[in-house]
């Protein structure tokens, strides 16, 4: 096989397999009646794509996404409580503002933009997170926001690589049902390891700085 068939066997091969991953995102967020699928579904996506990105990328997907599915239906749920409550929070601040006509309130405007795109940054590394690190919610939600804060360049790289993909989501809808999910994670899960790396590096020299 000639390099350029090896290529696109391969490429082939990542595109099955982002599609089917989308698939059985898509499939047990029904099968949790969306509410309560949701967020063991996605969390079972990003942990698929860790492994994949580790180089486990003959793991059985449906076996393995129904495992990691259930080990961690409750934990991630109760992640998705705060999620949701955040958003909804978000969403309460965005109709009240648009439902008052004072000129003040517009000024509003400017931190509440501030915090959505806060939020959304913080979002790029709570799920990578939440399937890395063993630990408890709130620790994990520590971790991600520290991380977030240190790796501002990371962050921005998650940015330059999503905004084109959504825009062509924009162009044609159905690339977002076939790959929407499983894009997402695999470029947000591939940057935050290499932020999870830099601050593992930066751990171990204080450590043994500290011991010296």
């Amino acid at each position: 096989m000639n390099a350029i068939s090896s290529f696109i066997y391969n490429a082939l091969e990542w595109i099955t397999r982002l599609a089917y991953l989308n698939l059985l995102w898509i499939f047990f967020t029904l099968l949790g009646g969306v509410i309560f699928g949701f967020f063991p579904s996605t969390t079972s996506m990003f942990a698929i794509v860790r492994e994949w990105l580790k180089g486990e990328t003959e793991i059985p997907l449906f076996s393995t996404f129904w495992k990691h599915f259930k080990e961690e239906f409750m934990k991630s749920n109760l992640l998705g409580v705060l999620v949701t409550l955040i958003i909804v929070i978000i969403g309460l601040d965005i109709i009240y503002i648009q439902s008052t006509n004072s000129d003040l309130l517009t000024w509003t405007y400017l931190p509440l933009f501030a915090f959505m795109l806060l939020f959304i940054m913080f979002l790029f590394y709570l799920f990578p997170s939440f399937v890395h690190f063993n630990l408890k919610l709130g620790q994990i939600i520590k971790n991600s926001f520290f991380i977030m804060l240190i790796n501002p360049i990371t962050t921005l790289l998650i940015f330059l690589c999503l905004l084109p993909f959504f825009y062509l989501i924009s162009l044609l809808p159905a690339i977002g049902i076939i790959f929407g999910g499983s894009v997402y994670a695999f470029i947000s899960m591939r940057f935050s390891l290499h932020a999870f790396q830099k601050v593992s590096v930066k751990q171990e020299a204080l450590k043994v700085s500290s011991e010296l």
